[in-house]
């Protein structure tokens, strides 16, 4: 008996040792990365100018490369949760960077060491991007928006060159709300969500109702669309694209299926996703 407690305490010590381990890399990954450790995973001629811009009060951080202003610039949204990280591989591939200049930026909420809280606001996002937008010729623009920011670049009423949504969380109805958003809604376990994440539950608890305010004038859009998802995704399911493809005639959307691919395609599937953005580019 004294041998089997001794079995189960050192078991106990060991298993909650390797959780806080677990915990800390998952927070530590999570983390938004400071300006040092972004500019790390660059290196020469796709170094990007890091700067940081204001709007409305909130201070944020943008990527650029902006190599010849003949060139369309593609300009890419971040989802939920996520950074202008998400997007390094496909800024220093070298042609993509032939064909296009690139902007990046972090959307309030989640900057390094960011002191604001996310806006929950698809109409702020968009009003964000406006004004990243305003010194780039609009029939150059592309738009390139990941997960929560598809809707952003699809809120975007203005005629730019093409508008490609990747996973895009568009369809209120079909938005899922994972139980482990609980975590945050209970407030005895909120400590045990990293801030990022933290940030990131208040977004997607009420993006199902900003949504509703977007959804129905989608259509409304000047622009041509090009929605790429994959077929797997349950984070964000594949039926926001299949209501897209509802809304617009066959010549202004193009529906582009991965199969067999999740939400993390952007990643998993750069190969494909750099194919189609560059059929955009040629």
């Amino acid at each position: 008996m004294k041998l089997l407690k001794k079995i189960l305490k050192i078991t106990g010590i060991a298993l909650f040792v390797l959780f806080l381990v677990l915990y800390y890399l998952f927070w530590n990954f999570s983390a938004p990365k400071s300006d040092v450790k972004v500019l790390e995973k660059f290196s020469g001629n796709s170094t990007p100018i890091l700067a940081y811009k204001n709007f409305k009060g909130f201070e944020y951080r943008k990527l650029s490369i902006i190599k010849d202003t003949t060139l369309p610039t593609l300009v890419f949204v971040h989802g939920t949760i996520g950074s202008s990280t998400d997007f390094i591989k496909y800024m220093k591939d070298s042609v993509l960077l032939s064909k296009a200049n690139m902007v990046s930026y972090d959307r309030i909420g989640y900057n390094y060491q960011d002191k604001n809280s996310v806006q929950e606001s698809i109409a702020f996002e968009r009003d964000m991007l406006k004004n990243i937008l305003h010194d780039i010729p609009p029939h150059k623009t592309i738009l390139v928006g990941y997960s929560y920011g598809g809707p952003i670049a699809l809120a975007i009423q203005e005629k730019v060159r093409k508008v490609i949504l990747l996973a895009p969380a568009v369809y209120s109805k079909v938005e899922p709300m994972p139980w482990s958003l609980n975590l945050y809604k209970w407030k005895v376990t909120r400590w045990l969500v990293p801030p990022i994440w933290q940030e990131a539950s208040k977004e997607k608890l009420s993006h199902k109702q900003d949504l509703r305010t977007f959804e129905n004038h989608w259509k409304s859009t000047p622009n041509s669309i090009v929605s790429i998802h994959g077929t797997d995704d349950w984070i964000v399911p594949f039926g926001n694209s299949l209501f897209l493809e509802k809304q617009f005639p066959k010549h202004q959307l193009e529906l582009i299926r991965v199969p067999d691919a999740g939400h993390g395609f952007i990643w998993s599937k750069f190969d494909t996703i750099k194919k189609h953005l560059r059929q955009q580019l040629d």
